[in-house]
């Protein structure tokens, strides 16, 4: 069978199930679309949960970064983990308290006011809209490889897929399709983990094999791969980094960011009671646990193996690696592997020496004097997660399930964040603020259509992107972390916050860090409308624009408890509400109003 067929076989099983269940699940009513009855078990929950939060940016481009920039870049590492633990132990069992489907629900009714509630409505959109382009653009470039179809093509099967499942199964149908989705991507993720981790070290536990010794040269791994990195003329993979502010701010910009990320936080309102709440955060932590304990390993002898592949002699050596950088393989040698993705367009070489040979290496390197003119090899760092057991030489069942595993990271997450923005204009802004009188039934074909129109929205966007991924990301973390993260804070743990404050404290913080962004990246990401150029050399204070959601966040805090101390406190009734969400000693069910 070939591997194409194989492909197909695991990637078209995976599509089937996913349907199944949401047919099986479908929603029958606004209770099961928004929080899927409400009736959601802790553990099947948190497999969701760890669903949800594991997008196609862990399952594919965690490990890429890691392997391209080693401890400078495990700040996603630190940052997204760090984002759920706030989330699980600081807002879920609070959010889920308060029994409403929403946090555009929580944000008007805390703040008793439909200004909070519009501006959070607003955020909350433009985040997740940001958010879920990444996921159809990552869905897309698994699509190509593995289904050996364009990129454009890619995008729109996974927009076709998502509509079937999401749009008719709702909460309901997405939660046990996520439970799917996570087996699939967790299997798919460990295995060639453990078969890669054997190879180069001995040992089969990928988070351990990391640190044990390089077989074939007899050295730790971690050691090996400071040495090879370092003779191409790149930074030491284990190599501090010199800008400590910016990198504890990118951390907490990453962690702020993902706590306010909405389509997360609508996963707590679908268990029976705040302790079910509680146990599920506890579970989806174990089960994110499993890739990202492992995505680290990978990164690292990721990295190694493309080296290798390269620099043959490499593997090998202890001390004589500038003789074996002058012996890279042949191009017409190259393995099977490069040559697959060569045609995707993610690997490009270009032989400016006409040697015939691959020169790898550090472009800011001078390596004139071996007759080299610069780096010729091109490598996407988001391949390499896919890439692995092709790299490996693994079995051709191994590679169709990672091609499913990468599909259904990013479908799940894109799942998630379509609903977020579903709930938020059905239920928000139509039913809330609009037509109170709207019927259950127009309520649901409200939401069903806001998802189908994000979805549509979500696939021109994956395939007119307004900027690169790590651009967009920035401006959904930014969003959330600066706006909707410290609402949510100041509305469970501050009786004094009025919606003066609150509202004032959205705006500053957006706007800050919008404007933040667009200095460097360009006014909307279009290209060459950036007033200065994005180096540090003009960053402020050294603050890169991936890492200003964390100075939004702290602007949003200040110009929030200013205003609500020069304005009226609210009313009594708030107040003890916020004592009542801050202290839960039982919730009823997620209610409708």
């Amino acid at each position: 069978m070939s591997q194409f067929a194989i492909n197909l076989l695991f990637v078209g099983a995976s599509f089937a199930l996913y349907i199944g269940i949401a047919i099986w699940a479908r929603a029958g009513s606004t209770k099961d679309f928004y929080v899927a009855g409400g009736g959601v078990h802790p553990i099947t929950n948190g497999m969701a949960t760890a669903a949800d939060w594991m997008s196609a940016a862990s399952f594919i481009s965690m490990a890429g970064l890691l392997a391209s920039g080693g401890y400078a870049n495990s700040t996603f590492l630190m940052g997204w983990t760090g984002g759920y633990v706030i989330l699980a132990m600081l807002l879920a069992p609070y959010l889920r308290k308060f029994g409403k489907f929403t946090v555009p629900d929580f944000i008007g009714d805390r703040f008793y006011s439909n200004t909070a509630r519009l501006v959070a409505i607003v955020c909350l959109i433009v985040a997740s809209v940001t958010y879920v382009i990444g996921q159809m653009t990552g869905a897309g470039v698994a699509f190509s490889r593995f289904l050996e179809v364009s990129n454009t093509w890619g995008i729109w099967l996974a927009a076709l897929i998502v509509f079937l499942y999401a749009v008719f199964g709702g909460m309901k149908g997405i939660t046990y399709t996520q439970v799917a989705q996570y087996i699939v991507l967790i299997i798919a993720y460990t295995i060639p983990a453990v078969f890669i981790a054997f190879q180069l070290t001995g040992n089969p536990i990928p988070m351990f094999g990391m640190f044990s010794t390089h077989t074939e040269s007899g050295i730790p791994l971690l050691a090996k791969l400071d040495d090879v990195v370092s003779a191409l003329g790149f930074r030491d993979y284990t190599a501090d980094v010199d800008n400590k502010l910016n990198m504890v701010l990118f951390t907490l910009s990453l962690m702020v960011g993902t706590a306010g990320l909405p389509h997360v936080i609508i996963r707590f309102f679908t268990v029976p009671k705040v302790a079910d709440a509680r146990w599920s955060a506890g579970w989806a932590l174990v089960f994110i646990a499993l890739l990202y304990l492992t995505a680290p390993a990978v990164g690292s002898m990721a990295r190694l193996n493309l080296a290798t592949t390269v620099y043959p002699e490499m593997a090998g050596q202890v001390e004589n690696y500038e003789e074996a950088a002058q012996n890279p393989i042949l191009y017409e040698e190259r393995p099977d592997w490069v040559r697959t993705w060569e045609e995707t367009g993610l690997i490009t070489f270009n032989d400016l020496n006409n040697d015939g040979r691959i020169q790898m290496y550090n472009d800011a390197a001078d390596y004139s004097d071996r007759g080299w003119e610069g780096n010729e090899l091109t490598v996407n760092n988001d391949i390499l997660v896919l890439a692995n057991p092709e790299i490996a030489n693994l079995p051709g069942w191994v590679i169709g399930l990672i091609a499913a595993g990468g599909i259904a990271a990013a479908l799940s997450t894109a799942a998630g964040l379509l609903l977020a923005i579903s709930s938020a204009i059905s239920h928000d802004l139509i039913k809330t603020m609009i037509n109170p009188k709207i019927t259950e039934k127009g309520e649901m074909l409200a939401a069903r259509i806001s998802m189908g129109g994000a979805i549509l929205l979500a696939t021109y966007l994956g395939l007119n992107p307004p900027g690169f991924a790590a651009q967009t990301v920035a401006l959904a973390f930014g969003i959330a972390g600066a706006s909707l993260f410290p609402a949510l804070m100041m509305g469970i743990f501050s009786t004094r916050m009025n919606s003066s404050g609150a509202v004032a404290g959205m705006l500053a913080g957006l706007i800050c860090t919008l404007l933040y962004i667009f200095t460097y990246l360009g006014w909307f990401f279009v290209p060459d409308t950036n007033m200065l150029a994005n180096t540090p050399d003009n960053w402020i204070f050294g603050i890169s624009p991936l890492s200003f959601g964390a100075v939004g966040a702290m602007i949003n805090f200040a110009v929030a408890f200013a205003v609500s101390k020069v304005t009226a406190a609210p009313p009594q009734e708030i107040q003890d509400l916020v004592e009542s969400v801050r202290y839960p000693k039982g919730a009823g069910m997620a209610i409708d109003h």
